[in-house]
Formats: structure tokens, sequence, C-alpha cells
């Protein structure tokens, strides 16, 4: 691959931090852009299981000629998305707050590497620049940037998907705790249907191509 940058988010795109710009036409794959998918996974030390999907997920997106949008982060699954997407000729974009890139955590090999001050700067940035999302197995994190591009998608703020990779049962917890919510009138079904679960890389990516 060729040299990477490494900015701010000004640089990008005035809006691009803007939920609304996550659902703008020029983000979408029918007005002619490539995919981008805007992966969510662990960037704590976990089992190499966890990681070797991580690079599986990569290298398909690079198979697909599909650009990878992640945390920014070199580390664990985070890391591992990115390094196999770029081994294999995909374009990579990270987005990292400040102060991870002072801890030298930061994916400086990426293709574009912006650096933000806040979280929220981060996910608007990440949903701006992606086509699709998904959810590998991961933390709190990985489950609140989850939550929020999928509740968006349920009340109608953008229209991408948003999918769950989940091969031994990683969320199947979760799951069970939001269909009871379903069941005592706290979630609609509606809410589920909003989300796309499956358990093998390809089907994965089948469905965040929508």
């Amino acid at each position: 691959m060729g040299g990477h940058a490494l900015s701010s988010p000004e640089a990008a795109s005035p809006e691009a931090a803007s939920p609304e710009a996550a659902s703008s036409e020029a983000a979408s794959p029918e007005a002619g852009w490539q995919v981008s998918v805007c992966v969510y996974c662990a960037s704590r030390p976990v089992d190499e299981r966890y990681v070797h999907l991580a690079g599986e997920v990569g290298a398909s997106i690079a198979k697909r000629g599909w650009t990878l949008v992640s945390g920014g982060g070199r580390v664990s699954m985070m890391g591992e998305v990115a390094r196999s997407a770029r081994s294999g000729g995909a374009r990579t974009v990270g987005v990292i707050p400040r102060e991870l890139v002072d801890r030298e955590v930061a994916d400086t090999e990426a293709d574009e590497l912006l650096v933000v001050d806040t979280m929220r700067e981060r996910k608007g940035l990440m949903d701006a620049h992606a086509t699709a999302f998904l959810a590998l197995p991961g933390g709190i994190g990985t489950c609140e940037e989850l939550f929020e591009v999928w509740t968006s998608r349920y009340i109608g703020m953008h229209d991408k998907p948003v999918v769950i990779l989940d091969p031994d049962g990683h969320y199947r917890g979760l799951l069970d705790w939001v269909r009871e919510l379903v069941g005592s009138g706290f979630a609609s079904q509606r809410s589920l249907d909003a989300l796309t679960v499956v358990t093998d890389v390809e089907a994965a990516l089948d469905a965040c191509a929508g």
C-alpha cells in the first residue's frame, strides 16, 4: 500500500462528525461509493481465536475490494483487522482520540488516520465514513458503539446494515436480554428486526453489502 495520512477531522469534511452525515446519500453504495465497513471489536488483550477472527474479517474485506473503517488502534482485534485488510490491499481508515495516540497505540500505518478530541467525535466520523456496521466480539465500548448505530437505524436516522458476527455465542446473553425487553414491552420486535446476527465471516459481509 502507499503512504498514510495523519490528520484532524477538519481535513476530512466539515459535516463528518455529525450523526446526520452518517446517513447522507454520499455515504451510500447506491450513490456509487465503494462499500466501507465500520468494524467494532476489542482493543484489549483477548483469546487468540478472537484475534484470528478479526484477521479473517480484514482479509475478507480486502478480497471484496472494500474499505475498512476502524477505531484507529493497532492492538488486539482492532489492530489485526486493520493489518489483515491492508495486507490484502484494502484501504483502511482509522479514527482515534488524541489521548490514545499519545499512549502510542495508534494504527499509524492506516491509509488515513483521523485524530479527534472526544469519543463522540470519533463515533461520528466512523459513522460518516461507513456504509455498514459490523460488530465482532467485544466489551463495553464495542457494545456502546453497536447500540448507538442499532438504535439510530431502528428510529430511521439511517438505513445502513447493522450486523453482529457471533460465531460462539459471545452476544447470546445480551440478545436474550433484548428479547426479554421485547416480551415485557420495553422494546419492539421491530428493533430486533433492525439487527442482523450471523455466525460466519462471509455471511456477515454479505449482510454488510445490503
